[in-house]
C-alpha cells in the first residue's frame, strides 16, 4: 500500500493488546485498540477509518460477534480479521456469515499474523501476482477478480472448520478445484483427498463404492473390498453431482456425517471413520428439495456453509489470465511451442458468453493450441443463430435469407472444420487410442465414436494427413 495501513486492534487483555501492537508496529503499521466493543464502535463513529481491524471474539459487554455485526454496518467495506482463544466452528461459521475477513486462533506466531494481514491488506505474494495459485499437481486455482478473492477468502476460513462445506455452481465453474483447495488449506491436507462422481457411477454400484462389501455380498463379489469412506479415514471426501444420488442412499449418508459411522455391504460390523465431507453440485437446490430428489435433512447437515462459485460470464476480468495460464500449461504438456493472444483473440474471447465456464475455455484453448489457427478459432467464438432466431430475418427476402444462411453455413463449417482437425490430432497423438484420444479432448468415448463417423475420420487418411503435416 501506498501510505501506511491504519490497523484497529480490539481485545479486553492488556497483555495480548501489548503483544499484537509490538508485532505489527515493527511492520510499521499504525495501530490503535480498543478495550471493548463499545469504545471500537464509539472510534468508528467519530471518524476513524481503519484498513483492517482485529477483533477478538470474547469480550465483557458487546462481544466480537454483535462488534462485527455493528462495524459493518457502520463501515461496510471494512475488513475484519477476528481473534480467539477458541476454535468454535459455530462461532467461526457466524463470523463467516456476518462478513468477517479471517479467523486466528490465539496464541499465534508472528508468521501466521502477518500472512493474514498481508492477505487482507492486499500485499500477499502468489506465484503469480497472487493471481494463481497451485493447489496440487497440474491443477490452480485462480482468483483475479473481486468474486473469486472473496471465494479464496471464506475457503481460507472455512478450512480450518472441520464442517461439511456445500460447493454450488454452473457445471465447469471449478468446483472440484475449490474443493481440492479447501482440504489443501485444512488440518487434513497431508490426508488422503478423494471424489467420487455421484452421477457417473450406476446407482447400484455407488453404495459398494462409497461404503464397500464382504465377501459374497452380492454376485460377482469374490473378496472383501473397502470403500472410498475407509480408505480417506482422516483425510476429505468430496462427492461430486450429490443431486444425483438415490435417495435411499443419501439417507445412509446422513447417518454417516450425524454418527461418522457405516457398515459395509453384507457385514454387520461397523466401521468408524473420521472424514471432512465435502459436497457438490450444479442442481436448482429448491427445485430438486421440492421434487424429492434431494433429501431436505441431507441438504441442512450438508449446508453447513456454502460456497457459490459465480459463471465465467460474471468475471470476465479474468479471462486473460485464464487463457494465458491454460496457454503456457497445455504448451508445456503436448510440447508446443505457445501461440499469440492477440487483442482480436481476446476480444472475442471477452465477448463470447462461456455457458460451459472453464471446462468450455479450456476446451477451445486445447483447439486453438492444435490447429495453430487464430481465424478458425475466433470463428468458434461467432454467436450462432438456430432457425428460430434467425426466421423473421430469412423470410423477409429471398436474397437477404440467402445471405443470412451463407453466413451461418460458414461459421458452422468453420467450428465443424476445426473440431474435426482437433479429433484428427489426438487420434494421432494417441495412435488412434479412442479412449485415450477421448480423455485428451475431455469428451466421453460414445461422444468421440459418434464425432468420428460424424465428419468421416478413416484411420489411413488422417494418419496419411498428418504425417505429410509433421
Amino acid at each position: 500500500m501506498s501510505e501506511t495501513a491504519k490497523i484497529l486492534l480490539v481485545d479486553d487483555e492488556p497483555a495480548m493488546l501489548r503483544y499484537i501492537r509490538t508485532l505489527l508496529e515493527v511492520d510499521d503499521y499504525k495501530v490503535e485498540t480498543a478495550s471493548t466493543g463499545e469504545e471500537a464502535l464509539q472510534r468508528v463513529e467519530k471518524g476513524m477509518r481503519p484498513d483492517l481491524v482485529l477483533l477478538d471474539v470474547l469480550m465483557p459487554g458487546i462481544d466480537g460477534l454483535e462488534t462485527l455485526e455493528q462495524l459493518r454496518q457502520k463501515r461496510p467495506g471494512v475488513k475484519v480479521v477476528m481473534l480467539s482463544c477458541v476454535n468454535d466452528a459455530r462461532k467461526v461459521v457466524q463470523a463467516m456469515r456476518l462478513g468477517a475477513q479471517d479467523y486466528l486462533t490465539k496464541p499465534f506466531q508472528k508468521a501466521e499474523l502477518d500472512a493474514v494481514v498481508n492477505q487482507c491488506l492486499g500485499q500477499g505474494k502468489g506465484p503469480v501476482g497472487g493471481e494463481v495459485e497451485e493447489v496440487c499437481d497440474d491443477i490452480f486455482f485462480i482468483a483475479a477478480s473481486p468474486a473469486m478473492r472473496k471465494i479464496r477468502s471464506q475457503a481460507a476460513l472455512v478450512a480450518n472448520v472441520d464442517i461439511p462445506v456445500l460447493l454450488l455452481g454452473e457445471s465447469g465453474t471449478g468446483k472440484e478445484v475449490l474443493g481440492r483447495l479447501i482440504h489443501k488449506l485444512s488440518p487434513r491436507a497431508h490426508r488422503t483427498f478423494l471424489k467420487v462422481n455421484c452421477a457417473a457411477v450406476p446407482a447400484d454400484l455407488l453404495e459398494s463404492e462409497l461404503f464397500g462389501y464382504e465377501q459374497g455380498a452380492f454376485t460377482g463379489a469374490t473378496h472383501a473390498k473397502p470403500g472410498k469412506f475407509e480408505l480417506c479415514n482422516k483425510g476429505t471426501i468430496l462427492l461430486d453431482e450429490i443431486g444425483e444420488m438415490p435417495p435411499a442412499l443419501q439417507a445412509k449418508l446422513l447417518h454417516v456425517l450425524q454418527d461418522q459411522h457405516f457398515s459395509r455391504l453384507g457385514s454387520r460390523s461397523v466401521i468408524r471413520v473420521d472424514v471432512r465431507i465435502l459436497a457438490a453440485t450444479n442442481i436448482d437446490i429448491p427445485q430438486a428439495l421440492a421434487a424429492k430428489r434431494l433429501r431436505e435433512d441431507l441438504y441442512y447437515r450438508l449446508n453447513a456453509f456454502t460456497l457459490q462459485l459465480p459463471p465465467l460470464r460474471e468475471r470476465k476480468e479474468e479471462i486473460p489470465i485464464l487463457l494465458k495460464h491454460f496457454m503456457t500449461r497445455m504448451a508445456e504438456r503436448y510440447a508446443r511451442p505457445q501461440l499469440p493472444l492477440s487483442p482480436q483473440l481476446l476480444e472475442a474471447c471477452q465477448a463470447h458468453s462461456w455457458p460451459g465456464n472453464l471446462r468450455e475455455l479450456n476446451n477451445f484453448l486445447k483447439r486453438y493450441l492444435i490447429l495453430g489457427d487464430e481465424n478458425l478459432a475466433a470463428a468458434e467464438l461467432q454467436p450462432r443463430h438456430d432457425g428460430n432466431g434467425g426466421g423473421a430475418q430469412g423470410d423477409s427476402g429471398t436474397k437477404s435469407g440467402e445471405t443470412g444462411g451463407g453466413l451461418k453455413s460458414l461459421a458452422r463449417n468453420a467450428k465443424d472444420e476445426a473440431e474435426g482437425e482437433a479429433i484428427r490430432q489426438a487420434l494421432e497423438q494417441t495412435n488412434w487410442n479412442r479412449k485415450q484420444a477421448a480423455a485428451l479432448l475431455q469428451i466421453s468415448y460414445k461422444a468421440l465414436l459418434y464425432k468420428i463417423r460424424q465428419y468421416g475420420i478413416a484411420e489411413t487418411k488422417s494418419h496419411h494427413k498428418l504425417s505429410a503435416g509433421a
